[in-house]
């Protein structure tokens, strides 16, 4: 017997077991290709905030970039390289943005490097810019780092059920608690109300002759230079999703892309493409990620039905799956937002802590209530 079970080892999964073997308690995690595996393992792993004007996201990034930030770098420094970032203006609106953005944020400003500068495209000269310390986490090694003392378990997770107050996965395991972290793969639970974005994100490892100092970001991101090596990265395509599309994805032409929407902000010389990397990443359709326990609609449905309907609903009145929550929808940012997110459901699993309503799956929920 477990006390969590962990399905989807991407870094939200990982980050999760990380806490709650921290806490002493026995962990066993679930996928079925292998750690950091999906869009996980193709992440540039950019440790950053959301530069953008005021909303609920950019400032839940802000808290979780100033935790995640302190986070790898006391758990694990030797996967995690502290780095400038220089996030560049893509257009008009972006500029607006960005001069607003600077206007007004407390993180300390930094100015473009001249090595930096001598190698932006003209038109990245041209636009706004902000410049903080940041950092870049290395993916597959720092996931594999979080689930060490964890039962890993490279295998699919076919079924899932729940008897006399534990949960039993394939038949073979059990655990008192259940976390879902499939990103935008099969959750395993049919509920009509989650839905999830799929967006492609492809990764390439260059080498190049030029060194850049900064991880760089405007049309794509791009790292610094590392032994002569820079990764280049985006979820830069919203059509294709490994499970649906009858094609595969055209790994030329998406490399392709990438170097040339690289080429709009850097001026890149003799480059050699050594290595690909793509995966699936999730994002929901409010933006916001979702954290927390599931709602049982049908059951809820019958025993709401009255207030179903109001402007504010009580999400306390619901009825919810026992000791099954999730963690997902965290997009591009997946590599800010899971270490503040684990915390935040480990203390809600363990101790009972709430969890804003503002990320609770429930509010989905409310919403397909009420169309219904």
């Amino acid at each position: 017997m477990y006390d969590i079970a962990i399905i989807g080892a991407g870094i939200n999964g990982c980050s999760v077991a990380y806490e709650f073997i921290k806490e002493g308690k026995r962990v066993i995690i679930f996928d079925k290709e292998g750690i950091a595996s999906g869009g996980s393992g193709a992440a540039g792993a950019f440790v950053s905030p959301k530069f953008s004007k005021a909303g609920e996201l950019k400032e839940m990034l802000h808290s979780a970039f100033l935790y995640s930030y302190d986070f790898y770098d006391k758990n694990f420094p030797q996967n995690f390289t502290k780095a400038q970032l220089v996030h560049i203006a893509k257009d008009e609106a972006d500029d607006e943005a960005l001069h607003i953005y600077k206007q007004n944020t407390q993180l300390p400003l930094q100015k473009i490097p001249i090595d930096l500068q001598i190698q932006l495209s003209e038109d990245a000269k041209k636009r706004e810019y902000v410049s903080i310390d940041a950092g870049v986490v290395d993916a597959q090694r720092v996931c594999n780092d979080m689930v060490c003392g964890a039962k890993f378990v490279k295998e699919k997770v076919e079924t899932l059920i729940f008897d006399d107050d534990f949960w039993v996965i394939n038949e073979s395991y059990s655990a008192r608690n259940v976390v879902l972290a499939t990103g935008a793969y099969d959750m395993l639970i049919k509920e009509p109300y989650i839905k999830l974005r799929g967006v492609w994100g492809h990764r390439i490892d260059i080498t190049t002759t030029i060194q850049n100092p900064c991880s760089i970001h405007q049309y794509v991101s791009i790292s610094p230079s590392d032994e002569g090596k820079i990764a280049i990265g985006a979820t830069h395509n919203v059509h294709f999703h490994p499970e649906k599309n009858k094609e595969a994805y055209d790994i030329e032409q998406g490399r392709a892309e990438l170097l040339q929407k690289a080429a709009k902000t850097l001026n890149l010389e003799n480059v050699e493409v050594i290595q690909d990397y793509m995966g699936l990443r999730s994002g929901s359709f409010d933006y916001l990620p979702m954290l927390g326990s599931l709602v049982l609609s049908n059951e809820t449905l019958l025993t709401c039905k009255g207030s179903l309907h109001v402007k504010k609903p009580d999400y306390s009145e619901y009825v919810y799956y026992p000791n099954l929550t999730m963690i997902n929808g965290s997009g591009g940012y997946g590599f800010v937002l899971a270490p503040y997110l684990a915390k935040i459901l480990t203390e809600h699993i363990l101790h009972g802590k709430k969890i804003s309503e503002r990320i609770s799956p429930a509010r989905f929920f409310a919403r397909w209530a009420k169309r219904r």
